[in-house]
C-alpha cells in the first residue's frame, strides 16, 4: 500500500472544476487514484495492464 501524501497526483487538464474530478499519480508499477474531493480518504491502485486496460477503454468511448 502507498501512502498518498508521497505520491505526486495531478488532475486532468479536462476537468470542468478544481475541485470535482479524480487524481491520479504514477506508481512503480501502475497507477493510483484518489478523489479530489476527499484525497484522505484513500487511494485506488492499479497495476499497468489495469491502468492502460482502462485508459484505452475510454479512449474507444467504451466507459
Amino acid at each position: 500500500m502507498h501512502s498518498s501524501t508521497a505520491l505526486n497526483f495531478r488532475k486532468s487538464s479536462y476537468s470542468s472544476t478544481a475541485r470535482d474530478c479524480v487524481e491520479v499519480a504514477d506508481l512503480p508499477s501502475g497507477a493510483a487514484v484518489r478523489d479530489s474531493k476527499n484525497p484522505d480518504k484513500g487511494i485506488l491502485s492499479f497495476t499497468a495492464a489495469e491502468w492502460s486496460a482502462f485508459v484505452q477503454s475510454t479512449v474507444r468511448g467504451e466507459l
